[in-house]
């Protein structure tokens, strides 16, 4: 079974990114399920919006062998952002295993439009999915929300976490971005790679088709990596 962990807004201008806290939390649950990666989601970019740097919301993706109390997981993943709160933060949390079409709908427009906690708030108690404030204004819940639809659309983000991605830098063969994480190497006009150099200095594979696809440029006699959205 995949789990989706959707967290946002838990962060100050001083303290640690949210997408630090998403490593961590993952590193805690690593006993008990296998962590299938991390996902960074741009939401919209607009001044009217109280974001800390970029408001970029962050997902977990999780597998299960068994069926989990998604319950007590939600309660503990609670437990860990709590220990780790930050003054000025306005934390959500959500967990799901069950994201329909009008879950994928509202990250998106997330992604366009300003939204409000009672649309979010409405959302998840329809469908019965698990959603929380953890302080602050709450306004968290909406990033937290829409990470979950977002990551299960499965053509959206970046990962910031995928196998051993952030343990390898420099230029590195094809082969060993691979065996990193990374499921296809493609270009920008999205004809694949299968040979070369890849510069691999903060690899951030973008989720697309629900698996990372690193895409890249060539550039000086490497393939160059390019962030996307």
């Amino acid at each position: 079974m995949i789990v989706y962990i959707g967290i946002d807004d838990t962060d100050n201008k001083t303290s640690r990114g949210t997408g630090h806290l998403a490593r961590k939390i993952a590193e805690h649950l690593s006993a008990n399920y296998h962590l299938e990666g991390i996902t960074r989601h741009q939401l919209l970019f607009d001044p009217r919006v109280p974001y800390t740097a970029k408001n970029s919301c962050a997902a977990i993706i999780l597998k299960s062998q068994n069926e989990p109390n998604l319950y007590d997981l939600f309660r503990h993943v609670e437990n860990l952002m709590m220990a780790d709160f930050q003054q000025g933060s306005d934390p959500g949390l959500c967990v799901t295993s069950y994201v329909p079409d009008s879950i994928i709908d509202f990250g998106n427009k997330v992604k366009k439009d300003l939204v409000s906690q009672t649309e979010a708030r409405g959302l998840a108690e329809k469908h019965k999915i698990l959603l929380t404030g953890l302080g602050g204004t709450q306004d968290g819940v909406i990033g937290a929300l829409a990470a979950v639809g977002l990551v299960h659309s499965g053509n959206d983000g970046r990962y910031v976490q995928i196998g051993q991605i952030r343990e390898i830098s420099g230029l590195q063969p094809f082969q060993t971005i691979i065996n990193a994480g990374v499921k296809q190497i493609r270009t920008m006009e999205n004809d694949p790679i299968t040979e070369g150099l890849i510069q691999a200095d903060k690899l951030r594979p973008a989720r697309r088709e629900s698996q990372p696809i690193l895409y890249v440029n060539y550039d000086n006699g490497y393939w160059l990596p390019q962030k996307l959205d």
